[in-house]
């Protein structure tokens, strides 16, 4: 019989700014992530309909392109998602409250962060496979 493939953690990025989206995508890759990438809320709303069961984290900017910013896509996502690691950025204070379970990191953060969250996430999701 053939051998499964391990699951592979998943993770949204949803940034405009394409440095930023590009460097959080190669420090979450090198953390054996498979990412998806969107510049919008949007755009991340139906990648949450699409495959939220898959993801396991999900970093966005609060300022997107769109009409929608990253707290309300927090809230959208925490609501189709509940388990999903949700963390939202800024430069500046927020304009509303996060979710319940949501993290808030304040810019610049440090690119040591997103790795040390991408392997607490992944030994979570281990941790709740083998129960």
């Amino acid at each position: 019989m053939g051998q499964s493939k391990p699951l592979r953690a998943t993770a949204l990025i949803v940034e405009d700014d394409p440095m930023q989206r590009e460097m959080m995508c190669l420090l979450l890759e090198e953390s054996d992530y498979d990412v998806i990438q969107c510049e919008s809320a949007e755009a991340a709303e139906l990648i949450l309909d699409r495959k939220g069961g898959s993801l396991w984290l999900m970093m966005t900017d609060v300022n997107l392109a769109g009409q929608m910013d990253g707290v309300e896509l927090a809230h959208i996502a925490k609501e189709r998602v509940p388990d999903l690691e949700v963390i939202v950025t800024s430069g500046k204070p927020l304009p509303q409250a996060l979710p319940e379970g949501a993290k808030f990191w304040s810019k610049p953060w440090v690119p040591l962060d997103v790795i040390r969250e991408a392997e607490r996430t992944s030994v979570a999701h281990s941790t709740d496979d083998d129960a």
